[in-house]
This record gives C-alpha cells, sequence and structure tokens, in this order.
C-alpha cells in the first residue's frame, strides 16, 4: 500500500510540477494516476473492511442494543462477502477481455489494469469472511478497530 501511495504521489507531483512550469506534461502520468489509484483501492478495501473502517452506518447501530448492532454488523460483513463472491467471476472474464487490449498511451497490457477489479472482489470476499470468523469466534465484536485500540 506505502508503495503504491509513494508512486502516486510521484506521479500527481510530476503532473502538477510540469503544469505550474508550463512543461509540457507527460500523456502517460493521467493513465499511471487512474491506474494506480485502481490497485490502492483493491489493495485497501481488504484492510479497511478488516478493520471495519470501510463503510459503517453508526447512527442506526448506536439507536439498538448491542445485540441487535452486532447482528447488523455481521450482516453487513456476510452480504460483502456473498457481493464480492459474486463479482470474482464477472471480474475474471473482465481481466481475460483485456489481454487483446493495450492501454492508450503506456502500451500496457489492459489485463494487468483489468485485474484490479478481480483483486478487489477476492479481498472483499475473502476480507469479509475473515470479520465474520473472528465475530463468531468473539475475537472482533465487528466494531471499527482505532489506532488506539490495536496497539
Amino acid at each position: 500500500m506505502g508503495l503504491l501511495f509513494f508512486a502516486l504521489i510521484a506521479v500527481v507531483m510530476t503532473q502538477i510540477t510540469t503544469r505550474t512550469f508550463g512543461l509540457p506534461s507527460p500523456v502517460w502520468t493521467e493513465e499511471l494516476s487512474r491506474y494506480l489509484l485502481l490497485y490502492l483501492v483493491a489493495f485497501g478495501v481488504g484492510l479497511s473492511l478488516l478493520t471495519g473502517e470501510l463503510v459503517n452506518v453508526d447512527l442506526l447501530q448506536e439507536t439498538v442494543s448491542e445485540k441487535a448492532a452486532w447482528v447488523m454488523r455481521f450482516l453487513a460483513a456476510a452480504c460483502t462477502g456473498v457481493l464480492g463472491a459474486i463479482m470474482i467471476w464477472p471480474a475474471w472474464k473482465f481481466t481475460k477481455i483485456g489481454a487483446f487490449q493495450q492501454s492508450p498511451s503506456l502500451r500496457w497490457p489492459m489485463d494487468i489494469i483489468h485485474a484490479s477489479v478481480l483483486v478487489l472482489s477476492v479481498f472483499l470476499c475473502l476480507f469479509a469472511l475473515l470479520r465474520m470468523i473472528a465475530m463468531l469466534s468473539g475475537v472482533d465484536d465487528g466494531r471499527p478497530q482505532y489506532v488506539e485500540d490495536i496497539e
């Protein structure tokens, strides 16, 4: 994640620097920044799901009992896992289609880029399953974990 984020910063800084000083901005920077962002999301979604920081509707959970809130968090993880599982096969087909295409400026095979959707789908399914297992085993209650809680 750190390397992807550093690469994204470097590419965007190249864009900003060249445009600020009136230099021609390399065409590949626009494309590469999009691809880096796709992979940043694909690799980050699992970690954010595991820590409970992906999407939370805390307002609703705070108004119901703890047991009902736990059930809501568990069902949300289950639905997310099912969604990730459902997305795997279409994402695989989407990735295979990219083998016949090239990116416009970098000339990379698009299956490398399209694979980010496959990675995202697999990670959503895997990390949702891990979250559900942790909740069922009592290791985690499904609430968001903050840095203070982890240390």
